[in-house]
Order: C-alpha cells, then sequence, then structure tokens
C-alpha cells in the first residue's frame, strides 16, 4: 500500500510539473487528440481603430490552416502596452510575439527572425527602405514590418480651385518651399482662406521639414546631435517666417489651438498631417478635400512611423511565432490586413491597394514614404534617446516663434540636452 501510495504521489508531481513548464513563457506545446503537438501562442495586442478585429480575421484563417496551433490573443491598451511587456518579460514569461511602435524599447529582448525569415538585406528588400533602421539592427531582424504611417499634406479643394491654384500632379513637379508659400499666399488672397497651413504641434511633424531642408536630429550613428546645424536652423527660420507672413496662425503651435478644428471649418488651405487623419477627415461634407505631394527644399522626405511584429526570446515557442509573422507579412495577408484596415503597408509590391475610401489619397502617402530619407528613421528609431528631449525641442520650437530666443539660441538648448541624452544622462 505504502509504495502504491508513493507512485501515485510521484505520477502527480509529474503531471503538476509538466503543466507548470507549460504554462511558463508565451506558449505552451501539449498533445493534441491527433496524436502530434499543440501549439498555443500569445499574442500581445493594441488596437488604434478597426485592425483589431482585421487581425482576429486572419487569426482564424491561419488556425484553420495550421490546427496545431491556437493564438491566443491578449488586447491591452496601448498606454498600458509598455508596461504589460515589462512585467511578462521580467517575470520570466515573456508572450510569443507581440504588436509594437517603439522597436527599440525591447531590442535587447527580441528574437532575431533571421534564423527564420531570412538575411536581414533578404527579408527588408521587401519593405520599404525608409524604415530599414526601425527593425534591422546589428544585421539582425528584431521585428518585422506590419503598416507605416506617414507625413502628408491634406488640402482644401474647394479653396484651391476657387483661387486657381492647380497642385502638382506629379512627383516630378513638386514645389519648391517658396513655390508652395506663395501658393498658400494666393490661396488666402483669392480663396478667401483665413490660413494658408496648419501643423500638428508635435516635433515629429516639425522635423518633416527638417529632413526636407537636408537636416536631422542625429549623425548617421546615433553619436552626436546634429538638431542645431546650419540646416536644422534654416528649417526653424523658414517655419517662424510662414507664422510671420501669416500663412501659419500662432493660435495653433503658441496657442494650442486645435488644427484638426481649424481644418474641418474650411477656412485652411493645408494641413500636414499623418496619414491617419485620411479616415478621420471622411465624414467632412462642407467642402472638397484632397492629398498632395509635400514641397521640398534640399529634398523630398516624410517622416515613417508604424507597427511592428517582435516575436520575443524564451518563450517556448519561438520557431511557431516566427512562422505566424511569416504568415500576417507575405504579401496577400498583409495587403488584405492594410487594405480593410485603412493602413499603408509597408511592403514595396502592395503601395496601391484598393481601399474602400481614399485609395489615390493613400497611394499619394506611400509615394510620400517612397521618397523619404532613411535618416527620418534613424533619428526616430532611437527611441530610448530622442523622447528624454523632444518636449524641450517643442517648448524651445515655440521660444523662438514668440522671438523670445532666436532660431539658433532656440537650438542651441535643445542640442545641449541632446548631448546629456546621447551620453546617457
Amino acid at each position: 500500500m505504502r509504495k502504491t501510495w508513493k507512485q501515485a504521489a510521484v505520477l502527480l508531481m509529474s503531471v503538476i510539473l509538466a503543466f507548470f513548464l507549460a504554462a511558463c513563457g508565451g506558449g505552451s506545446k501539449e498533445d493534441s487528440t491527433e496524436g502530434g503537438k499543440k501549439v498555443s501562442l500569445d499574442f500581445v495586442w493594441f488596437t488604434d481603430g478597426v485592425e483589431g478585429e482585421v487581425m482576429k480575421g486572419l487569426i482564424k484563417e491561419y488556425e484553420a490552416q495550421n490546427e496545431n496551433v491556437k493564438i491566443n490573443l491578449i488586447e491591452v491598451a496601448y498606454k498600458d502596452l509598455g508596461t504589460k511587456l515589462k512585467t511578462m518579460i521580467s517575470g520570466g514569461k515573456p508572450p510569443a510575439l507581440s504588436r509594437v511602435s517603439d522597436t527599440g524599447m525591447f531590442a535587447n529582448q527580441a528574437l532575431d527572425l533571421t534564423e527564420y525569415l531570412g538575411t536581414a538585406d533578404e527579408f527588408s528588400s521587401q519593405f520599404i527602405d525608409s524604415i530599414k533602421p526601425y527593425y534591422i539592427v546589428d544585421n539582425k531582424v528584431i521585428a518585422a514590418p506590419m503598416d507605416v504611417t506617414a507625413n502628408g499634406m491634406i488640402y482644401n479643394k474647394t479653396l484651391f480651385d476657387k483661387a486657381g491654384v492647380q497642385v502638382p500632379s506629379s512627383p516630378d513637379d513638386v514645389w519648391t518651399w517658396d513655390e508652395f508659400a506663395e501658393a498658400l499666399k494666393q490661396v488666402q488672397e483669392k480663396g478667401g482662406a483665413k490660413y494658408g497651413m496648419v501643423v500638428d504641434v508635435t516635433p515629429h511633424r516639425w522635423s518633416t521639414m527638417l529632413y526636407q531642408f537636408g537636416g536631422s536630429v542625429f549623425n548617421e550613428d546615433g553619436t552626436k546631435t546634429l538638431i542645431n546645424d546650419e540646416n536644422a536652423v534654416k528649417t526653424l527660420e523658414y517655419f517662424k517666417k510662414l507664422h510671420a507672413d501669416g500663412i501659419m496662425p500662432d493660435s495653433v503651435w503658441i496657442g494650442g489651438e486645435n488644427p484638426n478644428n481649424l481644418f474641418r471649418t474650411g477656412q485652411v488651405g493645408v494641413h500636414l498631417a499623418g496619414n491617419w487623419m485620411l479616415s478621420n477627415y471622411k465624414d467632412i461634407n462642407n467642402f472638397e478635400w484632397g492629398v498632395t505631394y509635400m514641397p521640398k527644399q534640399e529634398i523630398r522626405s516624410s517622416v515613417p512611423g508604424g507597427k511592428y511584429l517582435m516575436a520575443f526570446q524564451n518563450s517556448g515557442v519561438e520557431k511557431e511565432a516566427a512562422e505566424f509573422i511569416k504568415f500576417l507579412t507575405s504579401k496577400d495577408i498583409n495587403s488584405k490586413y492594410n487594405q480593410e484596415s485603412l493602413f499603408i503597408s509597408p511592403r514595396k509590391d502592395s503601395a496601391k491597394l484598393d481601399y474602400e475610401f481614399g485609395k489615390e489619397f493613400f497611394e499619394n502617402f506611400s509615394e510620400e514614404l517612397a521618397a523619404t530619407t532613411p535618416k527620418a528613421a534613424n533619428d526616430w528609431s532611437r527611441q530610448d534617446v530622442i523622447t528624454k528631449f523632444t518636449d524641450d525641442l517643442k517648448t524651445n520650437i515655440i521660444e523662438s516663434l514668440t522671438g523670445k530666443l532666436t532660431p539658433q539660441e532656440a537650438l542651441d538648448k535643445v542640442a545641449e540636452k541632446a548631448a546629456k541624452a546621447i551620453e546617457g544622462k
């Protein structure tokens, strides 16, 4: 009897241990009824719009094709994403994968996908070049692009038509900034626009001009800031001139007025905004609007952003997570995801999708991304550094607009903060 009791106790402990090991990490593998291995993947996810429902449909499609795989979608608010991932990773139970916008935050914990998806050059060749610094680090694929965002020009077509101003119809005919400013003056004088242009109060949007003027925030390897060099100062001087000439209203950058609301009044010629405003402006019915090409100074450029899929080390289901990422970033599936979510695909072969709304608008934003300098992603992918002084950049831009500081003085102050951030202080 004692021997039987001991055998039962050993068996019970074995079952408990097996259950505990299966529960650890971002997924589990257990025997299925067919005798194979049933794989469970924890997938941390946040939703901005309708893309959550689109993803759920794609998960069902993948599970139908791979009966041994179960995807557990763990939905969190975007503001809680970083905390959730840090808790899971520090607790020894990283998820199989997650949707992320900041690839730098978890780069050291990310699974190197090159073993599963191909070399860095092979994998990245599928996607637009300007976003490469976001997900290729030290020749490793630390994440995979799912969608991209871009800055561009949404314009009031009704006002432009009234003023008799034709916007560029081809990337080969884009205006210079001086030509663009003159066009906006005509839209104000002849079209009746109260303001020529509004720009979101964010360094991300302002930096669009910075790149067009030939500048950048950092040098190529991120060891030095260039935020106060000649190109950057010229950018801020021109930005200040647009305000001084009445083309841009003081009420937005200085007064905090919402540029979206101003554009909706029908009294603004152009809104320099992100592509997500396309769906936001769908309901405008008091005037006709469209998208035109951004002007250039030294070069054409937008600023790329977007969302990525990141798998994690020590999840126990690394191979399966990589296979799922390969599925989601494939041409057909990625195109479907972005088309139904009203996003822009990062794939070079999916620049033109059959959107239910604004097809030509999305194509314009895609073309802006294709012309974007890699400097933009090189700057904004350094989230562990750049976020330490972006508030200072915004504050000092405003200080320059109000006349408290010259553009050079304002950017010199930002450079001091940037230098300390680079040094890790």
